[in-house]
């Protein structure tokens, strides 16, 4: 059996963390390996194994490490596939590793989850692998649903609360509430067939989106585009979402509590790059991009790198396209310039 995803972690002490990636894809079914070589202590060795990985068929590599957390970035050294990060808490909250995996420069993406997030990078993995195997994209719906389902389960938990004398138990009961289907407005001055989508959160916004469309352009890869907040224009924004739903990449960016990626990826089971942005006081929404809860991951770049955006949608489009690998295999040879 040929594994699908590679994880690689830089040290064993980080297996907790990759237990989860392995729970994730053992229920999905997706054949996987994992491998330990760390960036600084044995660099041939991740060499070697992302290099012959890839030759091999490896269609996405998963690094997980703490503290400075190096390993992701050299695996992106060595591949045009996609790789996920998935920073460790080692020191400082983890911080240090988060940083280490998603500030990555120009042609370089990380696709970073949160903190110890070892199931959201599984999730994301088999989210840019079901863009071309209806099999594992049946299954990623139906892992989500799981997590819908825990939701309302929760709600079970108000019965066992017993000492809370104004508490209304009966009111609005989740368990048998009607939930109307919302009516929405469909868009047809977008192009039905475009690869890619990308929703702008605010007019301020659209130089970092400028620097997606670009990338977009010379990998020859199609897109829509819209300045729309989930917030102020919710209903709005779930329509354009609807519009755009062939799309197979989604790319969220935000200056402000990173609200669209947030909103995209309960509208969509299709993977969700997020941006964050530097808003007019200097203050980015990293952490409110990257630390998704379980179940719903955004593949996370560094700030305001929209360039990098649009890289890693080509790498997670090009998993079954030649023509696309080229090119990006040549950019990051150095080979062409975008």
């Amino acid at each position: 059996m040929v594994p699908k995803v590679m994880i690689i972690l830089g040290s064993s002490s980080d297996i907790a963390i990759a237990e989860k990636s392995m729970d994730i894809f053992e229920k999905l079914e997706i054949p996987y390996s994992l491998k330990i070589a760390s960036a600084h202590r044995t660099p041939d060795l991740v060499r070697e194994i992302v290099k012959q990985g890839t030759d091999a068929g490896i269609e996405v590599f998963i690094g997980i490490a703490g503290l400075a957390a190096h390993l992701p970035g050299a695996i992106a050294a060595y591949t045009p596939r996609p790789v996920i990060g998935v920073p460790v808490d080692v020191k400082t909250g983890g911080v240090d590793a988060l940083d280490s995996c998603v500030q990555m420069p120009y042609p370089s993406p990380i696709a970073t989850v949160g903190i110890d997030r070892g199931d959201n990078g599984a999730i994301l993995a088999a989210q840019f692998m079901a863009l071309h195997d209806e099999e594992i994209r049946e299954k990623v719906i139906k892992l989500r649903k799981e997590y819908e389902k825990k939701v309302f389960d929760s709600n079970k938990i108000v019965a066992t609360l017993e000492d809370k004398k104004y508490l209304v138990k009966d009111y609005l009961d989740v368990e048998n509430l009607k939930i109307e289907k919302e009516e929405l407005d469909i868009e047809d001055s977008i192009n039905p067939d475009a690869d890619v989508a990308i929703l702008v959160g605010r007019q301020s916004d659209l130089v970092v989106a400028k620097k997606v469309s670009a990338t977009l352009d010379r990998l020859k890869i199609s897109y829509n585009m819209k300045v729309i907040c989930p917030i102020r224009s919710n209903r709005k924004f779930k329509s354009y979402v609807v519009s755009v739903k062939n799309s197979k990449v989604f790319i969220g960016i935000s200056s402000n509590s990173s609200q669209v990626t947030g909103a995209l990826v309960g509208l969509t089971d299709r993977p969700v790059i997020g941006v964050p942005c530097e808003n007019e006081l200097g203050r980015e929404h990293i952490l409110t991009t990257v630390n998704m809860p379980p179940g719903v991951p955004v593949a996370t770049v560094g700030i305001n790198n929209g360039r990098n955006a649009g890289v890693l949608a080509g790498e997670i489009l090009s998993i079954k396209n030649t023509n696309t690998i080229e090119i990006l295999t040549k950019l990051k040879d150095k080979k062409i310039n975008l």
